[in-house]
């Protein structure tokens, strides 16, 4: 080879890989001035052109300088110990503070002979000692992600915000005081108001929890329906923090006694802005703050993508062809029956259409569609926007929630009177469904007549299809767990979340919807008349082949869309 002749003399952790065998001396002598050249860590060359394992190559640095190894991924990192050390020096040398003892700081990294971070590490921390320990590089690169995306939610570092504009949008009432003026531009949490906000959105968050208590202050973020701790800043802040918040939402930051709702609008780009929905409690310490994100992207699903099986999908397409009658969605909050009825509006949002929808809130706007915001402080409910839409030529309504039975009297007589009637109630699955309205005192014949159509759902986490592991289960565990017989009989192969490190640590990324979709058929109307009640109705329904929840579940089970623990959780055996 050409460089043989201008082999640079190996030393160090090059020298100790050529004589462990794995690399030759040529290669490792090409390779250190490959790297030096494009300045690059010799560790980091070797790894990304693949002349060597990660594992190897910690393996040999650790014997031949007597540094211990440490597998990363088992340790639980202190964020106080990353914070010692400026962040740009932990990118500059690829090194990570890992854990004190005293006043001896152990720094995490690939190559002990790179003394001189450790001598700028040591100068940062401004006083004590350093000591290497080795760590594999690519586990280390992931940790290092991973840690300055942690400590971005922290006062400490915090750079400026990287958000363009914030849209206050909801009209509060009052200005705040000289006192409650120099809390919420206090600089700092001001920055890491908006950081959250802005980690959440890049996490796919779809809450924000913001919890004072006596001794500490927590962030947490709902992640795939999972609620997450993501922060702990100084307990002192509580209040700044719920004055910043409620500023941004146009609340009134004087009152801390009483719930409040808002709304703030957060420009990302020219043409994206995303909506959080504000809510304030007060509780024993202070006062919480819960931001929903409402992203108007989850509105414009395809029906492929809400996990829909083929027969099921066909039902639901059907109904929403025909011209009148009620289609009802059910579940417990969260469970996605917002973005299915958007779904379902979008389909068949066109300009011979007129669609008219109530609302509380009005999470999503649709462009076509009319929405009424409900405000039962002044004085528009449920009953009376639906009153005015039948006066105004509707062919399809939409009412956010049937929750008494002036509502759900309306829209019982508007689906019997030639409109289509979208809602949702909130109730366990389709059969109860029915019963509820009955118990609601809505007539038994009303019920049974206007009713097309009753999906419900629930949305369980998806296993990453990288780090997916698979489980063994008997055939009889299978059965006792729900699984019809003539699967268990073709065979079953399940999956459970795997490890996936930094990257995805649950296992699960994602979620699907699972789905009970029971269109009402005649003999279901009979015993609706007849006033059979939610156990006779489910069983008619399992009669006539309609899949319950659980067995939706666990058909996402067998395709290795889900684990059998996460169906578990969501649905009841």
């Amino acid at each position: 080879m050409a460089v043989s002749s201008n082999r640079v003399p190996l030393s160090g952790l090059a020298r100790k890989l050529v004589a462990d065998g794995l690399l030759a001396e040529d290669a490792a002598s090409e390779a250190f001035q490959e790297a030096l050249g494009k300045k690059i860590p010799f560790v980091r060359y070797l790894v990304e052109n693949k002349l060597a394992e990660s594992k190897s190559i910690a393996q040999a640095a650790s014997a031949e300088f007597g540094v211990p190894m440490v597998d990363i991924n088992a340790m639980e990192l202190d964020n106080d110990t990353i914070k010692l050390v400026n962040r740009d020096l932990v990118q500059k040398h690829t090194a990570l503070p890992l854990f004190k003892r005293g006043t001896r700081v152990f720094i995490g990294v690939a190559d002990p002979t790179n003394l001189q971070a450790l001598d700028e590490i040591k100068f940062n921390i401004g006083g004590g000692t350093t000591e290497a320990v080795v760590v594999e590089w690519d586990k280390l690169t992931k940790a290092i992600d991973k840690a300055l995306e942690d400590t971005d939610t922290s006062l400490g570092d915090m750079g400026d915000s990287d958000l363009e504009d914030f849209d206050d949008v909801e009209v509060g009432s009052s200005e705040p005081t000289q006192q409650e003026d120099s809390e919420i531009d206090d600089a700092p949490v001001v920055r890491f108001v908006n950081k959250c906000l802005l980690d959440a959105i890049k996490r796919g968050a779809s809450d924000l929890h913001f919890e004072p208590y006596e001794k500490i202050y927590r962030v947490r973020f709902r992640i795939d329906g999972v609620l997450q701790e993501v922060s702990r800043p100084p307990l002192a802040l509580a209040g700044k923090i719920a004055a910043r918040i409620k500023v941004m939402s146009r609340l009134d930051v004087s009152e801390r006694r009483v719930p409040q709702d808002g709304r703030i609008k957060l420009k990302l780009s020219k043409n994206k802005a995303i909506d959080f929905r504000v809510s304030t409690c007060p509780t024993l310490f202070g006062e919480k703050a819960v931001l929903r994100i409402l992203d108007s992207d989850a509105a414009k699903l395809q029906i492929d993508q809400l996990g829909y099986e083929d027969f099921q999908k066909d039902l639901f397409l059907k109904n929403l062809a025909k011209p009148y009658g009620m289609f009802l969605v059910t579940g417990p909050t969260g469970s996605g029956k917002t973005v299915s009825l958007y779904t379902g509006i979008n389909i068949i949002n066109k300009e011979d259409v007129n669609i008219s929808t109530a609302e509380d809130p009005v999470e999503i706007n649709l462009p076509g569609v009319n929405q009424v915001q409900v405000d039962e402080r002044t004085g528009m409910t449920f009953p009376k926007a639906l009153k005015a839409f039948l006066r105004q030529d509707p062919d399809i309504i939409l009412v956010g929630e049937i929750r008494d039975l002036e509502t759900g009297s309306i829209a019982v007589k508007a689906a019997q009177t030639g409109h289509m009637v979208m809602s949702t109630l909130h109730t366990n699955d389709a059969p109860q469904t029915l019963t509820r309205l009955q118990d609601m005192g809505v007539q038994a014949f009303a019920v049974a007549t206007s009713i097309n159509l009753i999906t419900a759902q629930r949305l369980c986490r998806r296993l990453h299809p990288d780090y997916r592991v698979p489980i063994d289960m008997p055939p009889e565990a299978l059965l006792d767990e729900g699984f019809p017989e003539e699967w268990v009989n073709e065979g079953i192969k399940l999956f459970g979340p795997g490890d996936g490190g930094a990257e995805c640590p649950s296992g699960y990324k994602g979620r699907a919807g699972i789905y009970q979709v029971m269109p009402i058929s005649d003999a279901i109307k009979r015993l609706i008349i007849e006033g059979a009640n939610a156990v006779q109705l489910a069983d008619q329904a399992a009669a006539e082949g309609i899949w319950d929840i659980r067995r939706s579940g666990l058909s996402k089970v067998r395709a290795g869309v889900t684990s059998l623990a996460e169906v578990n959780r969501v649905t009841v055996e």
